[in-house]
């Protein structure tokens, strides 16, 4: 029985010598192509595009929102070029001067030289000087923002099967809109 193990051993002593060499020993560098790291990229998926830019009141001109039935529309630039027309649902404003808002928007313009069309929903929150009786705002706006998750399977054109959302800020002082958000495909 030991002479088994003696031989089992003396095989792989021999192995493990005639294994290593002086030319192979010592780290090994480790080297990938540009195809291999594409190839890597690829296999993982594409995470979200990120966009940003700025919106300003638009013109009928630019934007004709009357002839969608829109209450107004936004021109955008930016990443997203083109119209953001509003379509407010529901609003509210308190004592306070706390106002809520709640609708639908639909964009239609390029995104990286492409056209295409989405909408979205959104929730419009912001304070205002005051309140008139019918729940409008009344006065000069202090802040607001609001949220516009684009609702699945409306995206057209570049925007075909787009999810994600865009965020805008109201920048009192300079009297637009900058937006911020993510497409994913």
């Amino acid at each position: 029985m030991n002479k088994k193990i003696y031989i089992q051993m003396i095989f792989c002593l021999g192995l493990i010598f005639l294994g290593c060499s002086k030319e192979e020993a010592g780290p090994q560098k480790l080297t990938l192509s540009d195809q291999d790291i594409q190839a890597s990229v690829s296999a993982k998926g594409t995470g979200a595009s990120q966009v940003d830019g700025v919106g300003f009141l638009a013109e009928a001109s630019e934007c004709d929102a009357a002839s969608l039935g829109a209450a107004y529309a936004l021109k955008l630039t930016g990443d997203l070029e083109g119209c953001f027309y509003i379509f407010i649902d529901e609003f509210e404003c308190s004592p306070s001067g706390t106002y809520r808002e709640v609708g639908r928007d639909y964009f239609v313009g390029t995104y990286k030289g492409e056209s295409g069309s989405f909408w979205t929903t959104y929730k419009f929150e912001s304070k205002y000087e005051g309140c008139n009786p019918d729940g409008t705002p009344a006065g000069l706006e202090i802040f607001g923002r609001c949220q516009h998750p684009i609702t699945n399977g409306t995206g057209e054109g570049v925007f075909a099967g787009v999810t994600g959302r865009l965020d805008f800020i109201d920048d009192i002082a300079a009297g637009d809109f900058p937006y911020r958000g993510h497409f994913r495909y």
